[in-house]
């Protein structure tokens, strides 16, 4: 439960207390039920678009706003840590320069040409699944960016420094809670596009596979994950499975 509350009261704006200790066993836990919170969160931006589009707004329009209501029931505190970890990998140096780039403050071109792609690709994406009447997609697109923080907090890979929230949560979840994850994510998947349930299934496994090698990257470029890499992970994670899930729909 303590996992649970640090989870809710670290990812999102609901006004969840989380506990007083925050160690790396509870770190490890609101690791571990993150994609909880992508399910909620994705169940609420499927009812977002869906009366947008009901009340005539634009699907277009409406993705937009379903994007930026993500951004603010977060805190926008993925959006950054796309910009800063897209700032950190496009600098030249050894990891300590780049980790320094990262908590410069601010945003430099990498930064803020990922998020205008990234953003707007989202937008778009989430407004056409919602135009296509494929409710169920936009939904899984948002849990799978969960499903990868999960993954890129997978054994084997250490923090980039010795505190902060990298600290609390690089390698801290086994196999069998990875394995977990993405078997029900898979399993949801098979009706995200409807007709075609092996769509939906390989965009998703091609989709965490880019995840876990774009945090291998990351780990291998910064010296070890942090919470921007965890963010830039989500973001890019649902950008893919949103297009994926288009693509021959």
């Amino acid at each position: 439960m303590d996992g649970a509350r640090l989870a809710f009261s670290w990812l999102t704006v609901l006004p969840v207390r989380g506990p007083r200790l925050v160690d790396r066993q509870a770190g490890a836990w609101a690791i571990a039920v993150t994609p909880l919170i992508g399910l909620v969160l994705g169940i609420a931006t499927t009812l977002l678009l869906w009366g947008m589009l009901a009340v005539g707004l634009p699907a277009m329009l409406a993705g937009i706003l379903g994007v930026g209501f993500l951004a603010l029931a977060t805190r926008g505190l993925h959006i950054d840590g796309l910009a800063d970890t897209a700032d950190g990998l496009g600098t030249f140096g050894p990891p300590d320069h780049a980790q320094r780039i990262m908590h410069a403050g601010g945003s430099g071109p990498f930064g803020i040409a990922t998020l205008v792609i990234v953003l707007i690709g989202q937008g778009l994406a989430l407004g056409a699944l919602a135009g296509a009447g494929m409710f169920v997609a936009i939904a899984v697109a948002v849990a799978a960016g969960r499903v990868a923080v999960v993954i890129a907090c997978r054994p084997g890979l250490r923090a980039a420094r010795p505190e902060g929230f990298g600290a609390l949560v690089a390698g801290s979840q086994s196999w069998a809670t990875i394995g977990s994850w993405v078997a029900a994510s898979l399993f949801i998947a098979t009706v995200a596009v409807p007709g075609s349930p092996l769509h939906g299934v390989i965009v998703l496994v091609l989709a965490l596979a880019l995840a876990l090698l774009f945090v291998t990257h990351c780990a291998r470029r910064l010296g070890g994950i942090n919470g921007d890499v965890l963010g830039a992970v989500l973001e890019l994670t649902v950008l893919i499975v949103a297009v994926g899930l288009l693509l021959g729909a």
